[in-house]
């Protein structure tokens, strides 16, 4: 089948709403079909552009995925939460007639740590208060220095950018439940282990994020919020915008340009445009061979998965609140180092999340599915010795996923801000970038992947 044949896509949005496409730029093929990739396609099918969107999945949503738990019931398996501060997710979610749901964080927390075992109200872990409160000091030091729109020009970026997190707190932090709670605390806000991600780069992803204290929080914080009924709907109804332009079953491997266009070669054909949007996390993105080749890679050799695992633990009701609990624990071993209450509003099934990250979730990713839930379960009785075994299991390995290559966001690794930074959203040619890790507000985030897809649709509506 001829480029041309495929080339023949249905025209854009259309409707009262529409405006003319700016001059030149009357095509585009979006390659992914997640938050980036559908805001993108719908902002530019909406001014006039005729877009196709290729994924390689049998799904939308990219790293926001549905999971049905029970009848009627679906949670999130990836990219689950959203605060007051994420104001074009939030203008998305109004706009496609969803609704947000607090994040229920009442009653006391579970921490198993080293050879405590303790039962307290609240978030805060049973540590040496004075040890974490200067490791949030020295914290906020690293993330208030950080030029968040070009962190390669941060002052001291070439040093901070060749150390690792892990050298860092080998150096700077001396009391145990520091050094302790650190990893832990990484895992949880950046689906890292210390020694996969440079300092440069995580002070970068914490200040992105609105702040150590922000990206940490449920009430008032990044965590506030899930969208009722999952966050996959914000893809599902932005998809069902675009209609039969959206092609699923689609993997991209080339992208050819020449002075007239572009033709995306996929799975299913060649699709001739005016433009093309790569709207892939940077691995994904570089397994695409690139004619004429981009003068820097998305990703270099140091460049890691984000490294999470889901658990997803389900219970006829939401029973540990009965016991006065919220259902939130941080554990010191694995492989559930951290849980949540991720139970429906309406509390008709009960829903803890278990979190797999950093190295444990790489460990963890090794073993067999028999084995996988036979740690869960082992563990969330150990947990939660008062509950039940689940009546449910599912796990989600983000780090062996095929097309996202990990979860939240790729691991900058030493020397990658200072290599591909300069270039993280400079278009190569016809060739414009799109992803939450093209964002340097809201970096990892879904917040990050929807402004990531309105720049692109700005800047292809510049081109002229």
């Amino acid at each position: 089948m001829t480029g041309s044949d495929r080339a023949t896509t249905p025209p854009g949005t259309g409707g009262a709403g529409t405006t003319p496409a700016a001059a030149g730029v009357t095509t585009a093929v979006v390659v992914g079909a997640g938050l980036a990739g559908l805001t993108a396609a719908t902002g530019l099918a909406a001014r006039g552009v005729d877009v196709t969107v290729l994924e390689a999945r049998e799904r939308v949503g990219g790293r926001t995925h549905g999971l049905p738990v029970a009848p009627g019931h679906q949670v999130d398996a990836g990219a689950a939460y959203l605060g007051e501060r994420h104001t074009e997710l939030l203008a998305l979610v109004k706009d496609l007639g969803l609704d947000t749901t607090p994040t229920t964080m009442l009653g006391a927390g579970r921490f198993l740590l080293g050879r405590e075992d303790t039962t307290r109200d609240g978030r805060f872990p049973p540590l040496n208060a004075v040890a974490l409160g200067d490791l949030f000091e020295q914290l906020d030091v690293l993330t208030a220095a950080v030029r968040l729109d070009a962190p390669w020009l941060t002052p001291d970026a070439a040093r901070l950018d060749t150390l690792t997190a892990a050298a860092w707190a080998d150096r700077q932090l001396t009391h145990p439940d520091a050094r302790l709670f650190f990893p832990l605390f990484l895992g949880e806000m950046m689906a890292a282990d210390p020694a996969d991600v440079s300092v440069l780069h995580m002070a970068f992803y914490l200040r992105s994020g609105g702040g150590i204290r922000y990206l940490n929080a449920f009430e008032g914080g990044a965590q506030q919020d899930r969208i009722a009924g999952g966050a996959h709907q914000v893809c599902e109804r932005l998809a069902g915008r675009l209609g039969a332009r959206v092609r699923l079953g689609e993997a991209v491997h080339a992208v050819h340009q020449d002075e007239d266009g572009v033709t995306v070669h996929s799975t299913g054909g060649a699709y001739r445009a005016k433009v093309a949007v790569i709207a892939l996390p940077p691995l994904p993105a570089d397994a695409v061979q690139y004619r004429p080749a981009p003068p820097v890679r998305r990703a270099g050799e140091r460049t890691a998965r984000g490294c999470a695992v889901k658990a997803t633990l389900v219970y006829p009701e939401p029973l540990w609140r009965a016991h006065g609990l919220s259902g939130w624990s941080v554990n010191a071993e694995g492989p559930l180092l951290s849980t949540v209450d991720d139970s429906p509003a309406d509390g008709g099934v009960g829903v803890l999340t278990g979190f797999i990250t950093g190295n444990e979730a790489r460990r963890f990713g090794a073993l067999g599915p028999r084995e996988q839930r036979t740690a869960v379960v082992e563990q969330a009785a150990r947990v939660f010795p008062m509950l039940p075994p689940p009546t449910g299991l599912h796990i989600t390995d983000w780090v062996n996923e095929r097309y996202s290559q990990g979860c939240y966001a790729a691991l900058r690794g030493p020397g990658d801000w200072l290599r591909y930074g300069p270039t993280l959203t400079a278009p190569h040619r016809r060739v414009h970038w799109a992803g939450t890790e093209t964002s340097t507000e809201y970096f990892g985030l879904m917040e990050g992947a929807v402004r990531s897809g309105h720049r692109v649709v700005a800047e292809v509506l510049a081109r002229g």
